[in-house]
């Protein structure tokens, strides 16, 4: 899953690279944090603590761990804003289309939202 998730982020800084320096700068900074994070999410993942929303985004699904949420969630904002402006498309359509491949790739167990809206567990 660590794996793919950094592909999916290469692919991403890839269509990014035209952009100009003091957002590729930002992006490069956004990038660093998220892959600090991937650890941290993937346990809180797998022990049902976060899932992984229709919209791309994470969610709490039990306890009160906001913090790593919030900080993954906000930097996925700017790359799903940064990927819209460069394809055309709008952020809420870029974060659908990684939800899609962030479900295909949850390892099982892992809480996921379908586009109806309902949780399951991988």
């Amino acid at each position: 899953m660590k794996t793919l998730f950094l592909r999916i982020l290469f692919v991403s800084s890839l269509l990014l690279a035209s952009a100009p320096l003091t957002q590729a700068q930002d992006l490069g900074s956004i990038r660093a944090r998220m892959e600090q994070r991937i650890g941290q999410i993937d346990a809180l993942k797998t022990q049902g603590i976060l899932g992984e929303n229709n919209r791309g985004l994470l969610e709490v699904r039990s306890g009160d761990d906001q913090g790593v949420a919030a900080a993954e969630n906000a930097d996925r904002a700017v790359v799903y804003a940064a990927l819209a402006k460069k394809t055309g498309a709008t952020p809420d359509a870029v974060g659908k289309a990684r939800a899609k491949q962030i479900a295909a790739a949850s390892a099982k167990g892992v809480w996921v939202q379908g586009e109806n809206g309902e949780w399951t567990k991988k």
